[in-house]
C-alpha cells in the first residue's frame, strides 16, 4: 500500500519521532487536526509501514551497554549460502545493533553495543566461531556526537 506523505502527516511524523508516547489528543492539538482525524491519519500510516513501530530509547550506559563498536567485515563467501549465514548469526546476536552490507572496499560494517573491551573480544570469538570472514577489525567510538533514530522529514 503506498501513501502520499502530506505537510499534516510530516507534522505528525516529526512529533512521534520526537516523543512517541504522546497522547493522540496532544499531537491533534499540535497539528490542528481533530482528535479522530489524527488517530485516523497515524493508523494509515502504520498500515502503509510509513511507521514500523513505537520504542523506547534507552541510555546504554545505564543499562550496561556503553561501549560501541564499530565492526568492518570483509569476506571472500559472498554467495546465498553465506549471507543467509551471517544474517542468522547476527540475528542471534542481541549486542549488534545495526549491520549494513555496503558498497566499495568494505562487504559489511557491524555497529555494536557492550558493556567494554573483553565484552568485545568474546564477541569476536563468537561471531568469527560461526562465520567465516577473511578480514575484520573494529575500532572503538570515544565520543557519540549525534546518535538519532529520527528520519529527516
Amino acid at each position: 500500500m503506498d501513501h502520499i506523505i502530506d505537510e499534516k502527516d510530516r507534522a505528525i511524523l516529526a512529533l512521534l519521532q520526537n516523543d512517541a508516547a504522546q497522547s493522540v489528543d496532544d499531537i491533534s492539538d499540535q497539528v490542528a487536526l481533530s482528535r479522530n482525524a489524527c488517530w485516523r491519519r497515524i493508523k494509515m500510516l502504520e498500515q502503509a509501514g510509513v511507521i514500523k513501530g513505537r520504542v523506547a530509547l534507552l541510555d546504554p550506559k545505564k543499562v550496561g551497554a556503553p561501549l560501541t563498536a564499530i565492526v568492518l567485515i570483509r569476506t571472500n563467501a559472498h554467495d546465498d549460502a553465506w549471507r543467509a549465514a551471517f544474517q542468522s548469526t547476527l540475528g542471534t546476536m542481541p549486542e549488534v545493533v545495526g549491520a549494513y552490507r555496503m558498497t566499495g572496499d568494505l562487504d559489511y560494517v557491524l555497529r555494536v553495543r557492550l558493556a567494554d573491551v573483553p565484552a568485545y573480544d568474546a564477541f569476536y570469538k563468537r561471531l568469527t566461531a560461526r562465520i567465516s570472514v577473511s578480514d575484520i577489525s573494529a575500532s572503538f567510538v570515544m565520543e557519540e556526537i549525534k546518535e538519532t533514530t529520527a528520519v529527516p522529514l
